[in-house]
């Protein structure tokens, strides 16, 4: 029923290896397979997925089909680190990094370059150099937009663009993006995935062989290896995943729909609201809207914080996708774009009780405004 996990880190052999030779574990060991094939499963990928050592690995690698000079569009919010990571690479390597609303498609057309990208007089000298990766997030972290995939592959590959998602919010159960004309999804896996709070891991996922090789490649010679310990966990958690991410989307949905009437919060942002600004995109495009919220309480910042410091239920901590429900106020990370509201507080809605939720998520919302005069 269980899959083993292999601790050892070198396998004997003395004739010369033969492809899909187990030989060295930095090359390859077989407690990863279980779960590329499970997550290539899940995205719909017709080639086992490649398991790296965190989400930023699998981003690094992926980041590095962008050839030196190379145009990437990516959108001005996405995780954080990504954002750095993707303009550290592009210094490095004499590219250029194009930032866009990712949710209005006409102006992430116009960044892909190309004919697509030319100004309305079609002067060829005006047209933006093309593309050679679009990456997405849908929803984006943390401002939830949500981009018109469909729409964004074609107009990508029109100019030759590779499409990146990652898909960590949705998660293969909300989204499939290469059904959609994505050419790879990556994940974190440590957030819904494993989805308990106790290993970091990434994972990409792609139809392309050339693809895959490069992402082996850049695994095996970067060491972005992932443990067998973490490989085996996030495969017990991922069993759960359906149930998880069923109670968790309901929980969250319910959540936001009652934070947005209540007298002292400013908005509340989820694609399952009528209020979101792509709504019907998202009901369109997914199954279910996800399990992360966002609220700006009253009072600034400094009910933002004081909220968080009023939660007895909720875990104010980073990341997201476990089992527990977890806050943090965005912009206390110094590299979170500036373009996130200040008082802008990311909801990871867990599993819990959703009575026991409100309970605590009401009366510090409340506490937080009293505490502030708001």
């Amino acid at each position: 029923m269980n899959p083993p996990v292999v601790l050892s880190s070198t396998y004997v052999g003395t004739a010369p290896p033969r492809p899909g030779d187990l030989v060295y574990t930095r090359l390859g060991t077989e407690t990863w397979r279980p779960l590329e094939e499970a997550l290539a499963a899940l995205e719909g990928a017709r080639l086992p997925g490649v398991v790296f050592a965190s989400g930023m690995g699998a981003i690094s690698a992926t980041l590095g089909l962008v050839p030196p000079g190379g145009v990437l569009v990516v959108p001005r919010h996405a995780y954080h680190a990504t954002l750095a990571a993707a303009r550290s690479l592009m210094a490095r390597t004499g590219g250029e990094v194009r930032e866009v609303d990712i949710a209005d498609t006409a102006a992430v057309t116009r960044a892909l370059g190309g004919a697509l990208g030319r100004a309305d007089d079609g002067a060829r000298d005006r047209a933006p150099r093309p593309a050679a990766m679009l990456w997405v997030e849908s929803p984006t972290n943390p401002m939830l937009e949500v981009a018109d995939l469909p729409a964004l592959a074609q107009a990508a590959h029109a100019v030759g663009a590779l499409v990146v998602v990652d898909n960590t919010f949705a998660t293969p159960l909300g989204a499939q993006p290469l059904a959609s004309g994505a050419d790879v999804v990556v994940h974190s896996v440590t957030k819904y995935l494993a989805g308990h709070s106790d290993v970091v891991l990434g994972a990409a996922v792609t139809n392309e062989a050339r693809i895959r090789d490069h992402l082996l490649e850049a695994r095996t010679l970067g060491g972005a290896i992932a443990g067998p310990w973490e490989t085996w966990l996030a495969l017990r958690g991922l069993r759960t995943l359906a149930l998880r991410v069923e109670r968790s989307q309901a929980n969250a949905l319910d959540l936001a729909r009652r934070l947005e009437g209540h007298p002292d919060v400013v908005e509340v942002r989820h694609p399952g609201l009528p209020s979101h600004p792509q709504h019907a995109r998202a009901t369109a495009q997914m199954r279910g809207f996800g399990s992360v919220l966002t609220l700006r309480p009253r009072g600034g910042r400094a009910g933002a914080d004081a909220l968080v410091d009023a939660v007895r239920l909720w875990v104010p901590a980073t990341s997201l996708g476990g089992v527990e429900s977890s806050l943090e106020r965005r912009r206390r990370f110094p590299s979170e774009a500036p373009s996130v509201p200040e008082d802008l507080l990311r909801l990871s809605v867990g599993i819990e009780d959703v009575e026991d939720l409100w309970a605590d998520l009401d009366q510090a919302v409340r506490r937080a405004a009293r505490q502030t005069g708001a």
